[in-house]
């Protein structure tokens, strides 16, 4: 009975040594979860490549169908251009932009005229529609504008079908003349400044503007602009530049009318004929502005301002 005795209490012992070893022994840790990187969403950059253009469909209560680009600027065609060959470069493409594209546009259902693309001299590629190359207006400005349909008789806005809209009925020989050299201002007719001195009654004027407050134009109601690479009493502006900008030009200093508070007075330009100047800058008229009132010239190209009294 002892050696049972013995037996039971070293098993009881063992079993409470057993017991203590594994209260001491340190808890086993859970199973760290592995975390799960987030889903990154791919990063698109920005595509180079240049929003397709086309060309859609628009209609005017007088003109009817005429053609736009996507954004609703109408498109024009130049007479003096041959098929497939654009002769509008230089200061005839500032005021005339080439339609120029990397691709041929897609066409909205209505033009059935044929478009390709053409290599203009400065390497792009300018759209054109039954061999007629296409053109913007630097004057016109928003969507629906159509300021140069009919411009000269050598401009016109185009068709569905790729023809030009005829021009108005009612054109002066100078409108009408189709020289190359007059291609995009004045014909054979006149020179600029023949033409700018026929249509001025040699006198300044204060008209205002709602945008742009007071400014200068001649008797006519047309706005009067200064050259910003002009310097007092020297006009930089001939050639081509003068066809878009023909100088206001006089036989005597013209008379001020009301408001006009500055000094007028005449410069000798390098063909003979005298433009006048308002405190010593050259004043010019702009080939965009069609009435009285218009001041399409206004801040083009950051060098054209109209005078100020």
């Amino acid at each position: 009975m002892k050696i049972k005795s013995h037996t039971s209490i070293a098993f009881a012992m063992l079993l409470s040594g057993a017991m203590l070893l594994a209260a001491c022994a340190p808890a086993a840790s859970a199973p760290t979860p592995t975390a799960v990187p987030p889903t990154s969403v791919p990063t698109v950059a920005p595509s180079s490549a240049p929003v397709a253009e086309s060309i859609q469909v628009a209609t005017d209560p007088k003109l009817g169908q005429y053609l736009t680009d996507a954004k609703g600027m109408t498109l024009y065609v130049y007479k003096n251009d041959a098929s497939g060959v654009s002769n509008c470069t230089g200061a005839c493409a500032q005021a005339w932009p080439p339609f120029v594209v990397s691709s041929l546009p897609t066409v909205a259902q209505g033009v059935t005229g044929t478009l390709s693309l053409i290599t203009r001299s400065d390497g792009t590629q300018q759209v054109a529609i039954n061999g007629r190359p296409l053109y913007f207006f630097a004057s016109d400005k928003k969507p629906g504008d159509i300021n140069g349909e009919g411009f000269k008789g050598i401009w016109n806005a185009v068709t569905p079908a790729g023809d030009p809209i005829p021009a108005p009925a009612a054109a002066t020989p100078e409108a009408t003349s189709t020289s190359a050299s007059g291609g995009y201002g004045y014909g054979n007719s006149a020179s600029p400044t023949e033409a700018a001195t026929a249509a001025s009654s040699e006198a300044i004027q204060v008209a205002t503007s709602a945008s742009i407050g007071k400014y200068l134009t001649d008797a006519r109601g047309m706005t009067l602009y200064i050259f910003k690479s002009d310097s007092q009493g020297v006009s930089n502006c001939s050639g081509g530049c003068a066809q878009i900008w023909p100088p206001f030009v006089a036989s005597s200093a013209p008379t001020a009318g009301a408001g006009v508070t500055g000094k007028i007075g005449l410069i000798t330009r390098a063909d003979g004929s005298q433009q006048v100047t308002y405190n010593g800058m050259p004043l010019y008229f702009y080939q965009g502005d069609t009435k009285a009132g218009d001041i399409n010239g206004q801040g083009l190209n950051n060098l054209w301002f109209a005078a100020t009294p």
